[in-house]
């Protein structure tokens, strides 16, 4: 139950919004307390709020130029209350738990917030809360203060065409944040401070990637600096991306930079296909971030557990994650996203596996951190554009690499009889048939490749076939009944995973 309230009246407050809103309205919010141009909105959260967003109306009069809001909340048991804001006409939006206060305007906003006009009417705080714990009661408040003018003030793709034309290997992160959600660094003085996005930039320059997505929280706003800094990085794609983070897992979406709704299993997007309707009319591809993390306190929504109803409509699987790599050592740790993966092959999904930084600090510094470009994924494409590579992660030519030497990579084409096929490319199987399955392995001299095959009702099985120095590594396999897909990954010769390469499908 939430109850709002504004301060030193005695009335219902409904009837207290009622009033407030038609004072605002007229211009006049006089009685309120906390001054002549500002709204003091007081609540409650309770159990019953608990994984649920509450929206706050309150009134913004005509003339407004300014809207800066500052939101304060009993912090005990563990109790987390997110934040952002809706105006009549729609999301302007969310900073989570991030930051206690934000303004906006129509010259400029805090990050995390859409600068534009203040349109009069009823605008919403939206509080999130993704955990309040059984018999847990937390007071809130939020002060709006409300500026008229006068007073003192302070398209999808952000490149045209091709970065770089021609067929190859293009490396990438899919997975960083910067200032504009919840990413941090040094400031030149030693002080954690939100992050500037050109830093997250210029470490992706500095690894040699050859594509990157920021992929802030929930928020658009970094959109209008990244347009800006894809002129000067001129040598580098940025991909506009953006974490739909949910109380029942995280995705990001790469492509789009309208709005999206991200409250799943509240009106505003009942199921995971409200999510899908609005990310496929504008274009994009929607990838189902670390599944394997746990969700709970220790890590509140990240594991995914909410229903697939159609898994024809999910683009990707982040297989691997920098943080969970740097806590765990390992890809195939108890963090791994492979397990998810694989189980949505073996249901007959065609979900490319891609990985992602998860970087929040361009230095790199603790905290499970991972480098920007580690780990990375690599497409092929016939140039760096962004329609190529996105395409080019639709279409499942694509590796991961966990670390593997400079220059090398992971190839894969299974034949039966004279047809072929490679990585995200389906093949028919005539009846039990062997089939010849070819792994091209350039820039490595020794280690392991691994045939990876699944589908069949039974765990995959894992064929090893040493490298030895040759480009190509050949094995035969005869399918078993069943069987629904086959992958090349590769190994250090002291057996740790390297590259992850995607699936040729098989058909029976």
């Amino acid at each position: 139950m939430i109850r709002r309230q504004i301060e030193g009246r005695g009335l219902h407050p409904h009837a207290w919004a009622f009033l407030l809103g038609l004072l605002c309205l007229l211009g006049s919010p006089g009685g309120v307390r906390a001054g002549p141009n500002e709204i003091e909105l007081r609540g409650v959260i309770t159990h019953e709020n608990h994984e649920t967003y509450v929206e706050v109306p309150f009134a913004v009069p005509e003339d407004t130029e300014r809207l800066t809001v500052t939101f304060e909340y009993d912090r005990a048991n563990r109790t987390v209350i997110d934040l952002g804001i809706r105006d009549p006409n729609g999301f302007r939006g969310w900073s989570g738990g991030n930051r206690s206060t934000f303004t906006l305007a129509s010259s400029d906003a805090t990050s995390a917030y859409i600068p534009g006009t203040l349109p009069p009417g009823e605008w919403r705080l939206i509080l999130g809360v993704p955990n309040i714990r059984k018999g847990a009661a937390a007071s809130w408040s939020a002060r709006v203060r409300l500026d008229p003018k006068g007073a003192p003030s302070t398209g999808s793709a952000f490149h045209t065409g091709a970065i770089r034309t021609g067929p190859g290997w293009y490396r990438g992160d899919l997975h960083t944040h910067s200032g504009h959600s919840d990413g941090s660094c040094d400031s030149l003085s030693g002080r954690r401070v939100p992050c500037p996005v050109f830093r997250t930039l210029e470490a992706a320059r500095s690894a040699g990637l050859d594509f990157i997505a920021l992929t802030e929280h929930n928020s658009t706003s970094v959109y209008p600096e990244l347009r800006a800094l894809q002129a000067y990085y001129d040598t580098l794609l940025v991909l506009p991306g953006r974490e739909i983070t949910t109380f029942q897992g995280h995705a990001n979406v790469f492509g789009v930079t309208s709005p999206l709704p991200f409250q799943l299993g509240s009106p505003r997007a009942p199921t995971l296909d409200a999510v899908l309707d609005a990310v496929e009319a504008e274009g994009g591809l929607l990838s189902i971030n670390h599944p394997g993390m746990p969700s709970g306190e220790a890590c509140m929504g990240c594991g995914w557990v909410a229903p697939i109803p159609d898994c024809s409509r999910i683009g990707a699987v982040e297989i691997a994650n920098g943080g969970g790599l740097r806590l765990t050592g390992s890809a195939e740790g108890p963090l791994s996203g492979l397990p998810f993966w694989e189980s949505l092959l073996d249901q007959g999904c065609r979900v490319t596996g891609i990985a992602g930084s998860d970087n929040h600090d361009p230095d790199a510094k603790g905290g499970g951190q991972s480098p920007v470009g580690r780990p990375a994924t690599v497409v092929y494409a016939p140039e760096l554009s962004q329609p190529a590579i996105l395409e080019g992660l639709r279409r499942g030519r694509v590796f991961v690499d966990l670390g593997a030497p400079a220059g090398a990579s992971v190839d894969l084409t299974v034949a039966s009889g004279k047809v072929r096929a490679g990585m995200g490319e389906s093949l028919r199987v005539r009846g039990g048939a062997p089939l010849r399955l070819t792994a091209t392995v350039p820039g490595l001299r020794d280690g392991m490749v691994e045939f990876v095959t699944g589908g069949n009702g039974k765990p995959p099985t894992r064929t090893p076939a040493p490298i030895r120095g040759l480009p190509a590594v050949t094995a035969e396999l005869r399918p078993a009944p069943g069987l629904k897909w086959v992958r090349a990954d590769v190994r250090s010769p002291d057996g740790r995973l390297l590259l992850i390469g995607n699936p040729v499908y098989l058909q029976n």
